[in-house]
């Protein structure tokens, strides 16, 4: 991940995991696994199948933790001793590994992130754990993209905040739609950076954007 210096700002609530639903056992996971794994046609007891229901419902564990975490938090501890900076700070180039809510298969890029800090900014590690927090949740990009940045604007209530999302959605290309290499690019541009044709170029310009102004949402 690159760090560079600039402009912006965020705002948006968190998304509720649990919605009041009781959360199955370990067990009932691991047994509709087994029910899948009958469906698509093999034997869930042969050798090589055995672990398989377990091994699944553990990935699910870690691809899905987002749901138990609360993002709001991953931001609370925040900086004012900043000397006054008021320039763009960007992060650019945060891996991004998400589940599509459609059929749950990878998506694959990269974000993003920029804002213009109104007295208080964050540690960087910060925003790259943000990420992780709403990507590991079963997504469609548009929604993801908005939630980085409505979250940011949110909780630091800076003067402008920019998401750009990069990625290849694996939906598409492992079930033939289109070609290995076709990715989607997705942003969310808030307060100046939405309002300020200087600060959108900046902050596009510093991410090496080659989409110009994106989906402007």
């Amino acid at each position: 991940m690159d760090v560079v210096v600039g402009e912006i700002r965020s705002t948006e609530p968190m998304l509720e995991s649990s919605r009041g639903r009781r959360r199955p056992s370990r067990s009932e996971a691991e047994a509709a696994v087994r029910t899948l794994i009958e469906w698509a046609g093999d034997d869930p007891d042969r050798e090589g199948l055995t672990g398989t229901p377990g091994r699944v419902a553990r990935a699910y564990e870690e691809f899905f933790a987002g749901y138990r975490e609360d993002p709001v938090a991953v931001l609370a501890t925040t900086f004012e001793e900043t000397a006054a900076y008021d320039e763009m700070i960007v992060l650019r180039d945060i891996r991004l590994e998400s589940h599509c809510e459609h059929h749950i298969v990878p998506i694959l890029g990269k974000v993003h992130i920029g804002y213009l800090p109104a007295g208080r900014v964050v540690g960087i590690s910060k925003l790259a754990r943000l990420v992780e927090v709403y990507a590991k949740r079963m997504q469609i990009q548009e929604a993801l993209t908005a939630q980085i940045a409505d979250a940011i604007q949110t909780v630091l209530a800076p003067r402008g905040v920019g998401v750009v999302v990069e990625a290849a959605h694996h939906c598409m290309t492992t079930r033939g739609i289109r070609k290995p290499g076709v990715s989607m690019v997705t942003s969310r541009l808030l307060g100046s950076f939405r309002d300020d044709p200087t600060t959108r170029r900046e902050f596009l310009s510093m991410i090496g954007s080659h989409q110009g102004t994106a989906y402007e949402r």
